[in-house]
Parts: C-alpha cells; sequence; structure tokens
C-alpha cells in the first residue's frame, strides 16, 4: 500500500515554507505505521495501484523527496511560461539550493568533516548532452554552473577549484564561506565525537534529482546535493556522476538515484535502469533489479545503507524502489502534484 498526498498549485508555495525536514520526518513514520500524513489543507488519497498516478499525462515531472513537491512546482510553472524541458529541471532544484530549511543541498547544507561545506551536481539532456560539477565551494547554484559546463564548455565534468574559477569567469556570485546557522549548530556537536557514520533517512544525504518530459516527449533531468555529512574532504558521491546518480535517453526514459553514493556509483544505477527499460523492463521493474543488484554488491553492511531509484519512460510510465522503507518522490503534471511513497526491498 502507498500512501499518497495530492497539493493544491495554488498552496504550494505557502505550504513550502513549512520546514521540510520536519514534513519528511513525519511522513517517514506515519509511513511506516503504514498511514497517510496529514497537512492542512491537503486531500489525502489512501491507496494507489500503481507508482503511476498520472500515467501518459504530459508535461511530466518526477523529484526525490519532500522538498520534491515546490520543486516540482517552480519547474512546472517555468514550462507554462515558455521555459524548456531543460529550463524547467534547472530551475526546480535551484528552488531547493536556496532552501535554507534543507540541510542536504545547496551552501546551507551540512559540511565535511573540516567544517567546509561543497557541492555536486549535474544535469542531462535526452539527446545525449550533459554536465556536471562536483568538489565546488561558494557557489549558489551549482546546477546552473553544471549547465554551463554542459553547453559552454567540450567537457563533462569540471570540480574544484577549476569550477570555481568557471564561475568566476561566467559572472556568477562567490559566496562567503560561512556555515548556515543550522549547519553551523549541528557541526560543532559533531566534533564533540567527531565519528563518522552515515544514518538513512535523514539529512546527511538527501539528495534531490528531478527527471522530466515535456509535451513532445524531450526528456531531461537534474541532480544537485551537498554530499554526505562530515565527509572526507574532496569526497564525491554519486550526484554529479553521469549514469549514476543521472542518467537521460529521449529513446527509452529518465532515472535518478538518492542515498549512499558509494553503493550507487558501484553498479552505474541510473545507467543501468534505462538499460534495462531499453530492454524492454518497465520503471517499476528496473527500479527493482538496481535495488536487487546494489544489495548483492554492497551485502556487508546494507543494514546500514539507504539508496532510492526514480524512473520513467517515454511512455510517460513511473517506477520508484528503495533498499529500505522511508523514500517517496513528488509527481507532477501542468495540473496536479502529489506525494507517494516508494516500495522496498526490506520492509
Amino acid at each position: 500500500m502507498m500512501s499518497l498526498i495530492s497539493f493544491n498549485f495554488n498552496n504550494l508555495r505557502a505550504d513550502s515554507k513549512l520546514s521540510l525536514m520536519s514534513q519528511r520526518r513525519k511522513f517517514i513514520k506515519q509511513s511506516l505505521m503504514g498511514s497517510a500524513l496529514f497537512i492542512p489543507g491537503v486531500s489525502t488519497i489512501a491507496e494507489a495501484k500503481a507508482p503511476s498516478l498520472f500515467k501518459g499525462e504530459k508535461p511530466l515531472i518526477l523529484s526525490t523527496w519532500n522538498h520534491g513537491l515546490p520543486a516540482n512546482a517552480a519547474a512546472v510553472e517555468k514550462l507554462k511560461t515558455g521555459g524548456n524541458i531543460i529550463d524547467a529541471v534547472e530551475t526546480g532544484v535551484k528552488d531547493t539550493e536556496l532552501d535554507l530549511s534543507n540541510l542536504s543541498v545547496g551552501l546551507q547544507g551540512l559540511p565535511d568533516r573540516e567544517g567546509i561545506t561543497t557541492l555536486d551536481a549535474s544535469i542531462m539532456s535526452g539527446d545525449g548532452s550533459c554536465g556536471a560539477v562536483a568538489f565546488v565551494r561558494q557557489v549558489k547554484h551549482p546546477i546552473s554552473l553544471a549547465r554551463v559546463v554542459m553547453e559552454k564548455t567540450p567537457h563533462v565534468m569540471i570540480v574544484g577549484e577549476g569550477a570555481r574559477q568557471l564561475a568566476i569567469s561566467e559572472g556568477f556570485p562567490i559566496e562567503k564561506e560561512v556555515l548556515s546557522p543550522k549547519a553551523k549548530e549541528a557541526y560543532e556537536k559533531w566534533k564533540i565525537t567527531s565519528q563518522y557514520k552515515p544514518v538513512i533517512n535523514i539529512e546527511n544525504h538527501d539528495t534531490i534529482g528531478m527527471i522530466g518530459m515535456d509535451a513532445k516527449g524531450n526528456m531531461a533531468g537534474s541532480c544537485t546535493t551537498s554530499g554526505l555529512s562530515y565527509k572526507m574532504h574532496g569526497r564525491v558521491g554519486d550526484s554529479p556522476i553521469i549514469g549514476a546518480g543521472l542518467f537521460v535517453d529521449n529513446e527509452v526514459g529518465a532515472a535518478t538515484a538518492t542515498g549512499l553514493g558509494e553503493s550507487i556509483i558501484r553498479i552505474c544505477g541510473s545507467f543501468l535502469i534505462v538499460e534495462l527499460m531499453r530492454q524492454g523492463r518497465t520503471p517499476q521493474e528496473a527500479c527493482e533489479e538496481a535495488v536487487k543488484r546494489l544489495i548483492a554488491k554492497n551485502s556487508k553492511n546494507i543494514k546500514d545503507i539507504q539508496a532510492g531509484f526514480l524512473a520513467m519512460n517515454k511512455d510517460g510510465e513511473v517506477g520508484a524502489y528503495a533498499v529500505h522503507p522511508g523514500f517517496n518522490f513528488a509527481q507532477a503534471t501542468l495540473q496536479k502534484n502529489a506525494m507517494i511513497d516508494s516500495g522496498s526491498h526490506f520492509k
């Protein structure tokens, strides 16, 4: 059984002002008990028979986690005002990059063990064009910088100081390197023990991945994160790696990933899902197979690893699956926007 929350677009901006982390914790707690999260002004449907609520409707936007609701709304609004699908998936996740309540995306995210916040992002078009940045400091919108890499350079990925220099040359504002108040408070507490251990389904890896299709069937995707909290300085996860955290192919479909990046990189998760769909699997079947392979490659400590996959094919069918319960995603058309609780291998 899946819990589903349907939002009215007219109310989304007000709803997005709520603490998304608090919403998400409550949603996970409720979904594990088999019931839906009730929010004032929100209609609730108790059960859905398939992952896709709006099968075959185009445009279609999907994004990971509760912060996908306002991100979807921003992406859909961009399409309504004349933007293309690349514009939409960039604009959508930029909303999350600016969300000060989010500690896993953007410069307000939790830092590495040196107390420095570094960002990763990727963007990809269904024609194979793609760009990524990794280990970026002081850039508010790494997703926009990834688009610069895609459209203005002969490269796919630029990292570290080189990415920062590219941002300066393109006129991106360079922000002061200070932790957000919430991140600083969390970091000071962490330093007491300085213990590094990823914990599933909390803010240490809540990447936002977004995939979308326009009315003509053109597809694109985006992915942005501040990565694992208290990671080793220089660590890069799956989000900026084309084929791991994101992959899009107009001939087949698109997929994105969230969770412990190392486990996703080991199976090239998003590319694997798209290739399975190319071979005839449905998006749901492909996501489930990817989770099975991830578990097989990370079996020694799988109880401590969460990873989730989200996919759509060119027909607008949707799939989502995770290692453990707790993964959810947002799905939107021009008129609708809803949260869906994903299935999982372990119950």
